[in-house]
């Protein structure tokens, strides 16, 4: 059967393969990681490959894909990592663990709680320098004694955010500084803490260098399982994958083309001038993709294919070394950014493919959640 193009193609068993070894390895220290499925949509067969590799948790930033992994039976603990007030009785209805940083959101939570009579269970994030969501420390003991006052709101942890907005490396001075407020909100207001959640994909450096990690015994890790990369340097994390994901593009001319525009050069269809270097008559190449998809700058050719540029419907490749012709298929790796916005069109075709000669295709999920599949041979 014809394949999709474009199409991402996505390897279960390499998801798993990774979520096993970064959980045996954090495990070793005694920390247990939230596997973080923003990146792809709260993709339920993703969730359940983490799951099966180890993770102890799903983390999430949207209440939808929540309710989606939810809806389509994943059996762990969902974890939403970022809590609107403006939907607090549906997290209250989906969602196991919130993440939490405002008293009046927290209330909010409490009413709907009762409502329901269902204990809420919330994680306080505390803010240790990368200035996004966060209490500042000197203000943590009178939000933890507010909250505690709250019918229906259980605090079960403690986390921090870090390597995101700005960029702060996890290290050993944020890190013991977050076990120091930990020990303190113990001893201050008798109460267990079960989950310390240091971090995300960017605490790998710390943890292999780090002799005591403290109290730490939880990281939110989404990058490092389904792109194999640590996140401070984006090195790869030996022994794991990094090719889980692979987009694919059709060629849709191939033509030798000066390489500087002839005419009066204005803006693009961006609003930049660009500057171009005369390279002479080159062979190039158009795939059907653009910025509307994802940004050329997220995607990585496996075969040394030079990017040249994108408009929203095309991705210009210069390909004088490579014979592409009309219809051939070219792969990339992706970063970050690119997986997001690859598994986030509605234009590029996400597709299940295993070790062995057959794929499922999937097209985005029913409303109720559950995942509509078809099957077919890869040539």
């Amino acid at each position: 059967m014809k394949q999709f193009i474009p199409r991402i193609e996505i390897s279960l068993s390499q998801i798993r393969d990774n979520a096993c070894m970064l959980s045996e390895l954090y495990g070793k220290k005694g920390i247990s990681l939230m596997g973080v499925s923003k990146a792809v949509l709260g993709e339920p067969s993703i969730a359940e490959a983490m799951i099966q590799g180890g993770v102890k948790f799903i983390a999430d930033s949207r209440i939808e894909n929540i309710q989606k992994m939810k809806n389509a039976g994943i059996e762990t603990r969902l974890v939403l990592l970022r809590t609107p007030l403006s939907q607090a009785e549906s997290v209250i209805k989906s969602v196991d663990i919130s993440l939490n940083t405002e008293v009046e959101t927290l209330e909010k939570l409490s009413y709907y709680a009762k409502a329901q009579n269902i204990n809420h269970q919330v994680i306080v994030m505390v803010e240790l320098g990368d200035l996004r969501e966060g209490i500042l420390p000197c203000d943590l003991s009178q939000f933890i004694r507010k909250t505690l006052s709250l019918s229906h709101i259980k605090i079960v942890g403690i986390g921090c955010n870090l390597a995101c907005y700005g960029g702060v490396k996890p290290d050993g001075k944020n890190m013991h500084e977050l076990s120091e407020l930990v020990d303190i909100i113990k001893k201050e207001f008798k109460i267990s803490l079960e989950i310390i959640s240091g971090g995300n994909s960017a605490n790998y450096e710390w943890y292999n260098s780090a002799q005591d990690i403290g109290e730490i015994n939880n990281l939110r890790v989404g990058e490092s399982i389904l792109l194999g990369c640590e996140t401070l340097h984006r090195n790869a994390i030996p022994g794991l994958h990094t090719s889980a994901f692979q987009l694919v593009a059709e060629v849709i001319e191939s033509k030798q083309k000066p390489s500087l525009p002839f005419g009066q050069i204005c803006q693009d269809a961006f609003g930049k001038v660009r500057n171009f270097q005369d390279r002479g008559i080159r062979q190039r190449a158009i795939i059907a993709l653009g910025r509307q998809d994802i940004p050329a700058s997220s995607l990585k050719p496996n075969n040394k294919l030079e990017i040249l540029g994108s408009s929203s419907d095309h991705i210009i490749l210069d390909s004088e070394n490579h014979n592409l012709q009309v219809g051939d298929e070219v792969n990339f790796n992706l970063d970050y950014g690119g997986l997001l916005a690859a598994m986030t069109s509605p234009f590029i075709r996400k597709q299940f493919i295993d070790s062995g000669n057959h794929a499922a295709a999937w097209i985005p999920s029913s409303p109720d959640g559950r995942v509509m599949k078809t099957s077919f041979a890869i040539n």
